[in-house]
């Protein structure tokens, strides 16, 4: 896994400049907990490339930034975060090229990949990465991200160059980098839709899945995208296709058990972390390495006092015990009450993860605690995330009234104002009338969406109700399913642990994407093909379980709570965020009979003011 960092200035000698290293050093050490291992800087005339790293295979050999010299003469360096699972079919055919390599690690192998292929290296990765390659011969650098865009990877251009960065953090530490977020930046925070490039920081993007950009003297960047979702006609019938997912889904899940860390799963009791535990525990077994280690995040009392919800009709303590007890796993529940999700330090430093008072709440809270505990016995964990995208597992996938909405369909089934807090307004609904009037929240919506449909891959002929179904399949692999993976991602690169996840591997997504939909319900279910693929080795009670999204505290001391602090903020006029809300709305939220309903805007508030208390940033409406 790891974090990067560096810039490129052609107008500067950097060897010369007394600040470069410690700039450098600062813009490193501001992802330190996404790698604890070791810390590594590389200065040289127009390039400053930084790492930290989160040691996972090859410890001792794989310290970067790493480069390759021939006779005398460094060819290029890289700074590299991720894992690339093909890395040992590659090394074999790169080294029956001539190529030798000093490490078993995976960055060398990536490395040599690029001095002999060039740019189009990038098609022949499989893995989650993101990366910065300097080719020292032609004074040139290229950025690299993976095909789903599991790994974030950001960047600032500058007047000489560019600085870039695994976190907006590490590119704002650059002193040529201003921290500003102007009303694009917050719209994109608060309308549930991540947009592929976007950066909410003025002046920073990000650089979108399945893209290369490439950076010269004297020219601009130039972007390249070396894959994306293609319409295929599909050709398989019922059988073939949950055969094929079953033959794709042994070969994923074997690849990404390769660590020289300790190794655990994620496990809900849903369909998703229970099939990867289940294919784990199988192949742990088989090579003698069981049993697998599985985690499960739950609340204290939620399982004897759970309320069925819009979301969420059954907990989830019983069927990851179910599943845990079938398997033989290693099995812990991370158990969290009240206090706990509340405590400031805790929540501030998912605020400090994240960059941004964005996110799931208490959903976000526990999921950093509950890596942050994995990580005491484990390094390595792989998850059950983006099977719902990649099979139609969510509700609305079946509502026909949100499918067919003029809007991306978790907008119309409601899912912003349920984390929200209910029918009120989402994370918004304490903003006041101008600052919602700055925003126009619904017009930024709506013209992300049209963005987002131009995008779709059309297949000849395919009308009705099949072209729209593809058209919500590309919605959720391409924008919902970046607001999972990044949050994913910054809670677990937060604990410096690093999270799998297999339903991304990019052969499994395009196949399933050609799926037809009425194959993709053929048992009239949701998540018909996984089921089918995977029921052999789960329980039936957990195989027949109807989905339900990560889980949420019912507690109502939480909503008290942040009702507590809300009241504490409301009543400090020098708050910064107070000449932000709505003083009705904010009469409303603080009302005996609120409930949960203004629970999600709540939390955002208090994580906008922490935010902005933190000074550094200017929020420029």
């Amino acid at each position: 896994m790891c974090g990067i960092t560096g810039w490129i200035a052609y107008d500067q000698d950097l060897t010369a400049d007394p600040a470069a290293r410690p700039t450098l050093e600062a813009m490193t050490r501001t992802m330190a907990l996404r790698g604890p291992d070791a810390e590594g800087e590389w200065v040289d005339t127009h390039a400053a490339l930084g790492h930290r790293r989160l040691a996972v295979i090859d410890i001792e050999g794989g310290r970067q930034p790493m480069l390759v010299q021939r006779d005398g003469r460094t060819q290029a360096v890289i700074t590299y975060s991720g894992e690339v699972y093909n890395y040992r079919e590659l090394r074999s055919e790169l080294a029956s090229r001539g190529h030798t390599f000093r490490t078993s690690s995976d960055t060398e192998v990536v490395l040599h990949a690029y001095l002999e292929w060039g740019e189009s290296f990038a098609e022949r990765l499989n893995g989650m990465y993101a990366f910065a390659v300097w080719d020292a011969r032609t004074e040139e650098l290229l950025l690299v991200r993976d095909r789903m865009g599991i790994k974030p990877l950001y960047y600032a251009p500058t007047p000489d160059g560019v600085v870039f960065g695994s976190e907006q953090k590490a590119v704002l530490a650059h002193p040529a980098v201003r921290s500003v977020v102007d009303a694009e930046g917050l719209a994109e925070v608060l309308a549930f839709v991540k947009t592929p490039g976007h950066a909410v920081y003025k002046g920073l993007h990000e650089v979108r899945p399945g893209h290369t950009i490439r950076f010269r003297r004297g020219a601009s960047p130039a972007v390249r995208r070396y894959w994306a979702l293609e319409a295929h006609e599909h050709t398989d019938d019922t059988a073939t296709t949950v055969a094929h997912i079953r033959e794709l889904l042994d070969d994923i899940v074997a690849r990404q058990l390769v660590a020289d860390v300790p190794l655990c799963t994620l496990l809900s009791g849903g369909l998703d972390s229970s099939a990867i535990t289940a294919l784990a525990a199988k192949g742990l077994g088989e090579a003698g390495r069981g049993p697998v280690r599985s985690f499960s995040v739950d609340f204290t009392g939620q399982t004897e006092n759970f309320v069925p919800d819009d979301l969420r009709s059954t907990p989830d303590g019983p069927y990851a015990h179910a599943l845990a007890e079938h398997v033989r796993s290693d099995h812990r529940d991370i158990v969290l009450d009240t206090a706990t999700l509340m405590d400031r330090g805790h929540r501030a430093a998912v605020l400090t993860a994240r960059d941004m008072p964005l996110g799931f709440g208490d959903g976000d809270t526990s999921l950093y605690l509950l890596f942050k505990a994995i990580r005491e016995q484990s390094t390595v964990a792989l998850s059950g995330e983006s099977a719902d995208e990649v099979f139609g597992g969510y509700k609305w996938f079946h509502d026909p009234a949100s499918v067919n909405a003029d809007t991306f369909p978790w907008i119309a089934a409601g899912v912003a104002d349920t984390f929200g807090g209910g029918k009120s307004g989402g994370y918004a609904a304490l903003l006041g009338k101008d600052v919602l009037d700055a925003l126009d929240l619904p017009g930024y919506t709506d013209a992300r969406y049209r963005e987002a449909l131009a995008e779709v891959p059309r297949l000849p002929g395919e009308t009705g109700h099949q072209a729209r179904m593809r058209e919500v399949s590309h919605l959720h692999l391409t924008r919902f399913v970046q607001i999972l993976l990044d949050r994913k991602d910054r809670a677990s690169m937060a604990t410096g642990l690093e999270v799998r996840v297999p339903f991304c591997d990019h052969r499994l997504v395009s196949y399933v994407f050609n799926t037809p939909w009425a194959m993709k319900t053929f048992d009239g279910r949701e998540k018909s093909l996984l089921r089918a693929a995977t029921r052999d080795v789960l329980p039936d009670v957990v195989a027949d379980r109807v989905k339900s999204p990560y889980p949420s505290t019912q507690d109502p001391r939480y909503a008290e709570a942040l009702r507590t602090e809300l009241r504490q903020l409301t009543a400090d006029r020098n708050a910064p965020v107070r000449e932000l809300l709505d003083e009705d709305s904010l009469a409303t939220a603080l009302s005996p009979d609120a409930g949960s309903r203004y629970r999600g805007a709540t939390e955002f508030v208090l994580g906008l003011d922490t935010w902005l208390r933190g000074g550094g940033t200017e929020l420029k409406l």
